[in-house]
């Protein structure tokens, strides 16, 4: 091509599209790389709202209504005995024609202790975030419980701060 028509060329592109767009490519790579290094310490929550296992499903209902989670850890003298999930919630209110339709205050009188899943997946703080995603993907689950050696609760991670982490 001579030289003319490539300088034509030149001049009819916006001489910022290219340096921005370059500028924009190497921004986004250093956000990955910042998130590959990152630990779940770095993005997780640390005060937590927790449950006891008495709590009444009449109560869970108040706190799933009162508060955006989608489920709370069970925790007792400071250690994580399992989790309850808006999920574990419904499941009691799923009826086929084997069973028999209970009274609604009996379903709610039930405590988190009944419906709670009681093997949890856990990460530490120092769990790395791709570790805590490539978990979220494989298990489907939108938070983690954060522990420590003791199995003592220290904070919580979700699939919002992940993304939050990516944006950087």
């Amino acid at each position: 091509m001579p030289v003319n028509k490539q300088l034509d060329r030149a001049l009819r592109q916006p001489a910022s599209t290219a340096p921005s767009k370059q500028h924009e490519s190497a921004r986004r790579q250093a956000r990955l790389l910042k998130f590959l290094a990152m630990q779940t310490k770095d993005v997780m929550t640390k005060l937590v709202l927790t449950v006891s296992r008495q709590l009444t499903l009449r109560e869970l209902e108040h706190l799933f209504e009162t508060h955006d989670f989608n489920g709370f850890p069970v925790v007792e003298e400071h250690h994580l005995i399992g989790i309850v999930t808006k999920f574990d919630f419904l499941k009691n209110f799923v009826f086929t024609p084997s069973t028999v339709y209970p009274h609604y205050d009996d379903l709610m009188k039930r405590t988190v202790e009944e419906i709670m899943i009681k093997k949890v997946c856990t990460v530490h703080s120092t769990t790395p975030l791709t570790r805590v995603l490539q978990l979220m993907v494989e298990t489907r689950d939108k938070s983690f419980p954060v522990t420590d050696e003791k199995n003592r609760l220290v904070g919580i991670v979700s699939r919002g701060d992940i993304v939050r982490a990516l944006k950087g």
